[in-house]
């Protein structure tokens, strides 16, 4: 679906990207990265919106460099910032859109209703774009990005700006998109929490660079889940407790025990304290294993970009 060789974009002497080589199948994939990581720049590199600087990439089995145009006619894009044309009302901006990819006018209509159906906008598609909320803006945002039936969108931070309903409600039109009609999605953002909701694949990018690329339940299977015990008890007392039970520990800095126990849920480690008489005055949840991977791979690749 993806691939790229050594793409690299420099904006004056300052890297955007730097040699980034990936390899990435169908499916719903999250870029995922600090603001400023790069990760526009290498969706409009993918769509020929920005030049790149050196190396190579392609899209949909094609090169970018030499198939630009025919490419951008089989994927959708929904950038961050607002994309509507002022004065226009949803429907004819939706319209708009379909018929720059080449639908009749007849066909084009018909198809930016059924897509401002599917994205939840009602009577709102009569009004002017430049009325809408930002919630809406985001439906008629992504509306356009699918309305001539891409086998791939790109979606930049699709859930900006919008309270926690709205968000949802996005993510859920989003999800769908791969889940139920087959279109791949590239969603680019510095949420964790929305990429693993909606992603099965997943690059992380910082600087420039691509530090971590693979399938969100392989990377979830290197670490297991772990919490930090406080209890009034020796941090022996507790380690050996821990130890029965299989579980690997290591005492923390602040005194407390770290435990890898690997369990859906704390009730095991519960349990565990119990039967040896062990009162515990906390127990902190450490962060989900996709989470610490992420910290991990930022905090060991804080180099600034040359």
């Amino acid at each position: 679906m993806i691939q790229t060789e050594g793409l690299s974009q420099r904006f004056g002497s300052q890297w955007a990207l730097q040699e980034v080589s990936v390899s990435i199948p169908p499916g719903a994939i999250g870029l995922l990265g600090p603001n400023g990581a790069g990760k526009s720049t290498l969706m409009k590199c993918l769509l020929q919106l920005l030049k790149p600087t050196s190396g190579k990439a392609w899209l949909l089995g094609s090169d970018i460099a030499r198939a630009g145009r025919d490419i951008r006619t089989r994927v959708g894009y929904a950038p961050e910032q607002d994309c509507h044309i002022p004065g226009m009302v949803g429907c004819e901006y939706v319209t708009y859109c379909a018929q720059l990819s080449g639908m009749p006018f007849q066909d084009a209509r018909q198809r930016a209703h059924e897509m401002l159906d599917f994205v939840g906008m009602g009577q709102e598609r009569y009004r002017k774009v430049d009325t809408y909320s930002t919630g809406m803006k985001q439906r008629v945002k992504l509306a356009q990005a699918i309305v001539h039936d891409p086998e791939i969108v790109f979606l930049d931070e699709p859930t900006n700006g919008l309270d926690p309903a709205g968000r949802e409600q996005i993510l859920q039109l989003i999800r769908s998109l791969w889940k139920d009609h087959g279109i791949s999605v590239v969603l680019s953002s510095h949420l964790l929490s929305d990429v693993e909701r909606i992603c099965d694949q997943i690059t992380i990018i910082a600087l420039g660079k691509v530090l971590m690329q693979d399938r969100i339940d392989r990377l979830k299977a290197q670490r297991k889940p772990t919490a930090e015990i406080i209890t009034e008890s020796s941090a022996e007392t507790v380690m050996a407790c821990m130890q029965r039970s299989g579980w690997q520990t290591t005492l923390l800095p602040n005194g407390h025990v770290q435990v890898e126990h690997g369990c859906d849920h704390l009730g095991p480690l519960v349990e565990a304290l119990d039967q040896a008489g062990i009162t515990p005055l906390e127990i902190l949840q450490s962060p989900n294993q996709l989470e610490a991977l992420f910290v991990q791979a930022l905090e060991t690749h804080d180099e600034p970009a040359s």
